[in-house]
């Protein structure tokens, strides 16, 4: 082999190690997504039509690309379920929620996420406590 054979191999396996470290890597994470996803989901009430934000308390997190939990304050959390396609929602680094007289319903509201307007199709009251408190694996 010729030098220039021998990097173009050696630059060829280096990328398909790191190809295949990176596809590796991605599975516990969906894994760790869809074990939180289904652990709030245990935890979550009743569908209901709308909720009140009091204060500009916001904090929020994806859990898939149709569903993320918000909080409207430190105790107060809901199961917000949108319309698909919602794309950008699992890599926005934030999101605006629509409502009108800070009252957030379904089918009118929308989440905000990275351009994308997302309805909001089902709320549903989040025990967060017991959510949190509950072993990894169990619903």
């Amino acid at each position: 082999m010729r030098p220039s054979s021998i990097g173009r191999a050696v630059t060829g396996a280096i990328a398909a190690v790191l190809l295949l470290a990176a596809c590796a890597s991605t599975l516990p994470l969906t894994q760790r997504q869809t074990t939180r996803l289904k652990r709030y989901e245990a935890h979550a009430g009743a569908p209901i039509g709308q909720f009140t934000r009091y204060s500009d308390y916001q904090r929020w997190t994806a859990l898939s690309p149709d569903t993320l939990a918000y909080w409207t304050n430190v105790n107060r959390a809901y199961l917000i379920t949108v319309a698909e396609p919602c794309t950008n929602l699992l890599f926005a680094n934030g999101i605006a929620l629509t409502s009108h007289a800070n009252v957030v319903q379904t089918h009118f509201d929308f989440v905000d996420a990275r351009g994308f307007h997302c309805m909001i199709e089902r709320i549903q009251p989040l025990d967060f406590h017991r959510a949190r408190r509950a072993p990894h694996g169990s619903r």
